[in-house]
């Protein structure tokens, strides 16, 4: 049982639906029309409307209960003898007898009427207790059942698809069991016939008709009917002529016939038929209409469907209440919901139409469906005010409706009563109310709820399993999350790869890799596949954890599988392995079992040597290099790369050099491998010997990447070798190349630390106006070191920029850092013209502000701006 207490978080809220609703509900304001105003939710969920604070949930819950428990006349009884038959167990003596003792405890009177009552009762709720209790009463002394009552209880048995307990009772039939005035022969034709075995019924027909006996009219009527159902229609013309020739042929054999050729597709032929029927004056029924109305809207003919029903329904003389219902289920089916929706209303209005429960229960569902909450809610409202009974399709559906329309008080609180109208919730019920407790932040509630559906046989859908999972890995709840899982798994239901990613990454998150291994060994032993990116996560955890051996074991089971692990996870693995207990003895295996496990292949290699050298142990790297070579590959130009990459990030300097000029003197060096050997070393800060290998690059006719000349300036300001900055920069424009934001930015920060830079421009190339950016831009170094006054409009500032490189983010941050020592209010004006350009502001920009505040405008000033910063959210900014 779900709390309410639990459930409800100080909700003041609910939909107008329930505000103004039918008397039946509470109180209806007939206004509708400012209602569906108001809720703006034709066609959408009316969730967190305002307008509760007048109406009590405990009120709507209240009227509600009251129509599922509404009984017809009689039902009472009706409801004790099914109560009675459910605790029977046929093949317990003391129950059986304690059953009928109870039964006949009640003063029954049997007759035919009565019997075919409660079968009718019952036949949607309990087909077995119908069948005790058809056994039950043809063993009562003075009453026999009747052709009527037998033709019920097969029809029962069909319906539900029970065709093996029914073959059962007919068997039993057979042998004598029941003791009875109806013709023998013409029960078992018609209990075969309606079981689905025509076949059956025939050959027993035939007997009968060998041994000089025959069918009644009645059995007739059956076996032609059961004949055009199952498509046996070179018999159906053979029954029907015995029919006619004994003088039984009635409306009912006309109606049959009718149904043969809509069954048979002779649509034409049919309304031919039909119209024959009329102009003859014969009788024709609503069932007639109905069978014709139907065949036509399933061969998408619901126009030609209209206009009979309309031609019919005008003359007045043939009750039409079955082809209404017909006509309103085709209409859903066909997703005409206004259509069927303004059919409803005029004939309620015109004719005092009401359907059936079952055809109320079809249009609600298919509206809930489409989020139509303000028709589903009307409907509900017209069932109650016709007295119409709901069965437990409607009381589902208004489950669900509550659900959708926001209100999870009303609908827990409904499901908790649901013994008291006997509500056993289906699979749809539970999707929307574990989905509504997610949405609502009630996960417990929603897991608890979970049990009790798999309590009642009932596990939930996809998308309800992923919304649960999701909640549960967001919130923490693995142990709930892994119960979840594994009892899945038990059921053989697979939950879809996301839900697996995200648990996976909650248990490595919670550093519980072991529970995520066994999940996987779960899945194994399903002979389940996990999504390479489950994989990924796990062997990731097991790195976190310092366990490489398992993630070696992982990455190699995950090959066998089919997933192809690329170059960051290898490189993970190998990583962790070597900063484990012999590494060499790790390394090695891990690379002797995956070159066992495949063709020879150089990706292999290149990804051992990558990984090794970010674990910084470039021996092993060249062990490898070399046992490429040995085995006839020849290491191509990625396999270089790596190889020089492992050295320098390994600070081996004379090893990369040792082995770049190696290259060298053997073939023609790619500009790609000078341009790596040029990056490594000025990453190693070792500016001289990159700048030297950036004049032999030039040298061997090749232009150094940008990055190169990024790379070089970034290290040679770090040092404080300006000279040579300048020396680059002319250098740069030689080549014809452009001054990027990242350098310029660079040469910036600096000029803002020191007027060095500057005096280097000076000597070097001096500050003249010239047209080109390089020249530009030593005037913009002036302008920041201070030695050029300019114009405090920071417009012109911008401007000058511009000209020199693109602006990005962090050049504003500069400028906001320069006006935020002396002109804090230019500071903040640059600020909001950064965010109103699209400019991403950073944690960086919020702190230089930060402290220009306190150190312009003092401690009190501050903290109120920085306070309004806050109430618009720019203290939330990109980190």
């Amino acid at each position: 049982m779900l709390s309410l207490k639990n459930v409800s978080k100080s909700r003041a809220f609910i939909s107008p639906l329930l505000v103004k609703s039918r008397p039946i509900f509470v109180e209806f304001d007939i206004q509708c029309s400012s209602l569906r105003n108001s809720c703006s939710c034709y066609s959408t969920t009316v969730a967190g409307v305002q307008g509760y604070n007048s109406l009590n949930a405990r009120d709507v819950v209240i009227s509600f209960k009251e129509w599922f428990n509404y009984k017809p006349q009689n039902s009472a009884l009706l409801d004790r003898i099914f109560e009675i038959l459910k605790t029977h167990d046929e093949d317990d003596l003391p129950s059986r007898f304690a059953a009928d003792f109870a039964l006949s405890q009640l003063g029954i009177r049997l007759s035919e009427a009565f019997v075919l009552d409660v079968l009718a009762y019952g036949k949607g709720k309990d087909v077995l207790s119908c069948l005790k209790f058809f056994d039950w009463a043809g063993r009562q002394p003075g009453y026999r059942h009747t052709r009527s009552t037998f033709h019920a209880i097969f029809k029962i048995l069909s319906r539900a698809k029970l065709m093996p307990l029914m073959l059962d009772f007919l068997e039993n039939y057979k042998k004598g069991r029941y003791y009875h005035p109806v013709r023998f022969n013409d029960t078992l034709v018609m209990g075969y016939a309606l079981a689905g075995k025509p076949e059956i019924a025939l050959q027993l027909f035939g007997k009968l008709r060998f041994q000089g006996f025959d069918l009644d009219e009645y059995s007739y009527h059956v076996l032609l009917n059961a004949l055009v159902e199952e498509g046996f229609f070179h018999a159906v013309d053979v029954i029907s002529k015995q029919i006619s020739f004994r003088g039984f042929e009635c409306a009912v054999t006309r109606s049959i016939m009718l149904k043969s050729l809509c069954k048979k597709k002779q649509l034409e032929e049919a309304v031919e038929y039909l119209q024959r029927l009329v102009n003859e004056e014969q009788p024709v029924s609503g069932y007639m209409i109905s069978s014709v109305v139907d065949a036509l809207c399933k061969n998408n003919k619901l126009e030609q469907a209209g206009k009979i029903l309309e031609e019919f329904g005008d003359c007045g003389v043939v009750q039409l209440e079955q082809a209404y219902g017909v006509w309103l289920w085709n209409l859903v089916q066909a997703g005409r919901l206004d259509g069927a929706l303004q059919f409803l209303k005029t004939k309620k209005s015109l004719e005092g139409y009401v359907p059936e429960v079952f055809r109320y229960n079809i249009l609600v569902s298919r509206l809930l469906r489409e989020n139509r909450l303000m028709e589903v809610f009307d409907l509900f409202g017209e069932m109650k005010e016709n007295q119409i009974s709901p069965d437990r399709v409607t009381i589902n559906n208004a489950l669900c409706f509550f659900c959708k329309a926001g209100m999870v008080d009303i609908a827990i609180e409904l499901y908790n009563s649901s013994s008291e109208f006997g509500l056993s919730p289906n699979g749809m019920v539970y999707n929307y109310l574990i989905n509504t407790l997610c949405g609502d932040g009630s996960t417990d509630e929603a897991y608890q709820l979970l049990q009790n559906s798999i309590d009642q046989g009932f596990f939930p859908g996809r998308k309800t399993f992923r919304i649960l999972a999701n909640a549960l890995c967001r919130e923490g709840k693995l142990e709930k999350m892994k119960d979840l899982v594994l009892f899945a798994l038990d059921r053989n239901i697979m939950p879809t790869d996301s839900t697996y990613d995200k648990f996976i990454s909650a248990l490595c998150s919670a550093r519980r890799v072991e529970d995520g291994y066994l999940i996987l060994g779960e899945l194994s032993r399903m002979n389940k596949v996990m999504s390479a990116s489950s994989y990924c996560k796990l062997i990731h955890g097991f790195i976190k954890s310092n366990k490489g051996d398992v993630a070696a074991r992982l990455l190699i089971e995950m090959q066998g599988k089919h997933h192809k692990p690329n170059r960051k996870v290898f490189r993970a693995v190998i990583c962790c392995l070597c900063n484990m207990e012999n590494p060499e003895k790790q390394y090695l295996q891990f690379l002797e079992m995956q070159l066992s496990r495949q063709e020879t292949d150089f990706e292999i290699y290149n990804f051992f040597i990558d990984g090794a050298g970010h674990a910084k142990r470039p021996e092993l790297a060249r062990v490898v290099y070399e046992m490429m070579r040995r085995s006839g590959i020849e290491p191509t130009l990625s396999s270089h790369i790596l190889m020089l990459q492992s050295y320098l990030k390994s600070e081996r300097i004379s090893d990369a050099l040792n082995f770049f000029n190696d290259l060298h003197q053997r073939r023609r060096i790619w500009r790609k491998l000078y341009n790596t050997l040029i990056v490594g070393l000025s990453k190693a800060m070792k500016a001289d010997i990159a700048f030297e290998y950036m004049q032999k690059m030039k040298n061997d006719g090749m232009i150094p990447s940008m990055e190169c000349y990024e790379e070089i300036i970034k290290v040679l300001c770090s040092i404080k070798k300006y000279d040579m900055v300048v020396h680059v920069i002319n250098d740069l424009e030689n080549v014809g190349r452009h001054v990027t934001s990242f350098i310029g930015n660079i040469l910036l920060l600096h000029s803002l630390k020191t007027q060095d830079l500057c005096d280097a421009w000076i000597r070097l190339r001096g500050l003249q106006t010239e047209t080109s950016k390089i020249s530009l831009l030593g005037q913009l170094i002036g302008v920041f070191s201070g030695r050029i006054k300019v114009s405090r409009d920071i417009e012109d500032v911008q401007k000058l920029i511009e000209q020199c490189f693109p602006l990005d983010t962090y050049t504003y941050n500069m400028l906001v850092r320069q006006l935020s020592m002396s002109e804090i209010d230019h500071a903040c004006e640059l600020f909001n013209t950064m965010r109103q350009k699209g400019y991403e502001t950073n944690q960086w920009t919020y702190d230089v502000l930060k402290y220009g505040l306190y150190k312009c405008l003092g401690m009190d000033e501050a903290e109120r701006r920085l306070k309004e910063m806050s109430w618009k959210g720019l203290d939330r900014l990109s980190v």
